[in-house]
């Protein structure tokens, strides 16, 4: 199995993200499930590849040719597969990966969850996406997520698609009992 992690590219302010993510990183390694994810050896990318590594495990790297350039790249990886725009870089990891999780990070964090979680939607994959809540930091958004679907713009449904755990454990454990739901993504008036 491959999971396909998506994370900040610095540590944000709380040392538990750092911490989450290097466990996330050798819980991956300890139950054979290899890493894929954007190929960065900084952050909360580079933690959480580090400890993939560092507990035996495999980590593949997909990155853009201009970010190796800019030499944000981990060299030490299993694999690093160059790409040339972000637009492929997403479609492969999206390719080799069984599921997806992400862990906090930013904008680009949220781009790539939101973009696999509405293919999923779509019926283009039946791959589970989860989030890795450490300290409650997506609360924010899962309360926000609520509140879309309260106002008919998204299926209960296709909100329960993703998986929200707060340890490695609960993750996999999600992620392995995953099944996609069956609806049409359209809303109807009145529906939820």
């Amino acid at each position: 199995m491959r999971l396909c992690v998506f994370c900040g590219s610095n540590d944000g302010v709380a040392p538990l993200y750092r911490e989450g993510a290097r466990a996330l990183g050798r819980h991956l390694a300890g139950n054979g499930i290899d890493l894929v994810y954007g190929g960065g050896k900084v952050g909360l990318m580079g933690a959480v590849a580090d400890a993939v590594l560092a507990a035996g495990g495999r980590a593949i790297g997909v990155m853009p040719r201009p970010l190796v350039e800019k030499e944000i790249a981990h060299h030490g990886l299993t694999e690093l597969r160059v790409v040339g725009s972000m637009h492929e870089r997403k479609a492969l990891m999206a390719d080799l990966a069984d599921g997806f999780v992400a862990l906090p990070g930013g904008l680009g964090t949220f781009e790539e969850l939101f973009e696999v979680w509405t293919w999923g939607q779509l019926g283009y994959h039946p791959k589970p996406m989860a989030v890795l809540n450490l300290g409650g930091f997506y609360d924010p958004l899962l309360g926000f997520l609520d509140h879309v679907v309260d106002q008919g713009f998204v299926r209960e449904a296709h909100r329960g698609m993703l998986i929200v755990a707060r340890d490695p454990d609960e993750l996999l454990a999600g992620i392995r009992g995953y099944t996609p739901p069956t609806l049409t993504k359209w809303v109807k008036s009145g529906e939820r």
